[in-house]
């Protein structure tokens, strides 16, 4: 859809020059990221989506191999193994991973012989999705892994499963969570037990937090201006480019900036939502079938990155580590975001 590319366009330049007000190289940088992702979006409109569609099934194994290789050989920044360093480029599998997981399923969840053996397919899919979540939890990224069961999850939801999977879901999840407590990092125990009751380390495990939710409403109603937001350019919040760059941009052009980037937000989910209800008119054609669930399956997708960024931005949400795309530094969920509207028929 050529139609994402202008509501994109915008939220780069507010992301690229929030980044100008903390450092010239990142904002060259994310800019280059861009032109990359709007190349990387001509290609596969050149391409034929019919191909990428066709050759799911390589493209979702292909992806799984990196991750297993990221996890074992990958470079490692603050004990995390998630980007794999080719010297002239660093790219983190993960997040290219997740558009391509989406067209798996979207194939996997339309095909005909579905209802003749539902288990044996739920069973299979969810092994399919259970192994690759499994490496990026462990690499460790939690953030990405939530995202990936909250895709699988809406699109088990959108899909023609009896609805007896989705309880069956819903109750793995519950019943697995004290696993997932168990083996989750001391500081990611921390993040959320700082979420729960900030005052208790206030310079701790919660300051990232509070700082977070101080730099916002520093912000006032116009920001500060470009480069000159205290907070964030003396390094008073950390991450300040990445997982706090909502915080930094609102700051910098105040709760009117902050909005827009929202605005411009609900109109790329609103474009997308449009194009979803013209395939569902088309779900009982396995082609549309495929083609509503890959777009239902993106909108999470979209909708969970931007709830879950700016909800930990603003202190409503525990921090996840996760990516608000075209606002958050880092060319690889910028580039995937543009690949996935590529994608979209």
């Amino acid at each position: 859809m050529n139609q994402l590319l202008i509501p994109s366009i915008f939220l780069s330049l507010f992301g690229n020059f929030s980044l100008l007000g903390l450092n010239l190289d990142l904002f060259f940088r994310q800019t280059f990221y861009f032109l990359i992702g709007v190349l990387a979006f001509i290609c596969i409109k050149k391409i034929g989506i019919n191909f990428f569609y066709s050759n799911y099934n390589i493209l979702y194994w292909f992806f799984v191999i990196l991750l297993f290789v990221t996890f074992v050989i990958g470079l490692e920044v603050k004990g995390s193994k998630r980007w794999l360093d080719f010297y002239f480029i660093r790219f983190q599998p993960s997040e290219f991973f997740k558009v391509f997981f989406i067209l798996f399923l979207a194939n996997e969840l339309s095909k005909k012989n579905f209802h003749y053996q539902e288990f044996f397919t739920f069973t299979k899919i969810f092994f399919l999705f259970i192994i690759p979540t499994f490496i990026i939890f462990k690499q460790p990224d939690f953030g990405n892994a939530i995202s990936i069961f909250f895709i699988f999850f809406v699109m088990i939801l959108f899909s023609n499963f009896s609805k007896k999977y989705i309880i069956c879901l819903i109750l793995i999840f519950f019943l697995s969570t004290p696993i997932i407590w168990s083996t989750l990092a001391d500081y990611q125990k921390a993040r959320i037990f700082s979420f729960l009751n900030p005052k208790v380390d206030f310079q701790g495990d919660a300051y990232n937090m509070v700082q977070s939710v101080i730099t916002t409403g520093s912000g006032k109603f116009f920001g500060r201006g470009l480069g000159l937001g205290t907070q964030s350019r003396l390094a008073f919040l950390p991450e300040n480019h990445t997982d706090f760059a909502y915080a930094t941009l609102v700051e910098q052009f105040g709760f009117f900036g902050g909005f827009l980037v929202l605005f411009f937000y609900g109109v790329i989910i609103y474009l997308i939502t449009k194009r979803a209800f013209h395939f569902n008119n088309k779900k009982n054609d396995e082609d549309g079938k495929k083609k509503f669930l890959f777009i239902t399956g993106f909108l999470s997708y979209v909708v969970f990155h931007l709830f879950v960024n700016v909800g930990m931005n603003l202190g409503i949400l525990p921090i996840a580590g996760v990516a608000l795309p075209f606002i958050s530094y880092g060319g690889s969920a910028l580039i995937t975001i543009i690949i996935g509207f590529a994608l979209i028929p």
